[in-house]
C-alpha cells in the first residue's frame, strides 16, 4: 500500500518511528516532512498529504502532530478527505468500517508509539463496510459542496 506520511515538531519524533514501521511492513511511504523538531506550523504539512491521498497519489495517509486534532481538522479541509483522529486502535476501525477513512491523525505527545502502531494496523488492514455506511458517507461528503 502506498502511504503518504507527514507531521509537524510536536510529532516528528513518532513520525519517524512511524515510517520506519511502515517500511518494514513492506508498505511504500512517502515522507512530506517535517524534517526536524524546529517550531513548523501543522496545515503546511497536512495539506501535501491530504492532496495526495485525494489524487490517487497515495492510497491513504497519516498525519502526526502532538495531539491530532490539528492535523485532523487542516487535512479535512481538502475536497475528498476523510480524516479521523484516532486514539485507541478499535477507533482505527471503526474509523475505516463505518466512515470511510482515509487519513489517519495520531498524537505524537499523549499516545505512546506502541498503540500508535497498533492503531496504524487496524486502520490499514480494515475495509469499508458499505452498506448503510455508504449513504452516511455520501451525505457527509456532500457537505463539502455547501
Amino acid at each position: 500500500m502506498k502511504v503518504a506520511i507527514g507531521s509537524d515538531h510536536g510529532g516528528f519524533a513518532q513520525k519517524e518511528q512511524l515510517r520506519s514501521y511502515l517500511e518494514e511492513q513492506g508498505h511504500d511511504v512517502v515522507d512530506h516532512g517535517c524534517f526536524s523538531e524546529e517550531s513548523v506550523d501543522y496545515p503546511d504539512y497536512a495539506a501535501p498529504v491530504a492532496r495526495a491521498v485525494a489524487s490517487g497519489e497515495a492510497d491513504c495517509g497519516v498525519l502526526v502532530c502532538g495531539t491530532g486534532i490539528g492535523m485532523a481538522l487542516a487535512a479535512g479541509k481538502v475536497a475528498g478527505i476523510r480524516a479521523a483522529n484516532v486514539t485507541r486502535p478499535d477507533f482505527a476501525r471503526l474509523a475505516r468500517e463505518h466512515n470511510d477513512a482515509n487519513v489517519v491523525t495520531l498524537s505524537g505527545r499523549f499516545v505512546d508509539v506502541g498503540t500508535n502502531k497498533d492503531i496504524l494496523d487496524e486502520f490499514l488492514s480494515t475495509d469499508f463496510l458499505g452498506g448503510r455506511h455508504e449513504v452516511r458517507v455520501a451525505k457527509m461528503m456532500e457537505l463539502e459542496h455547501l
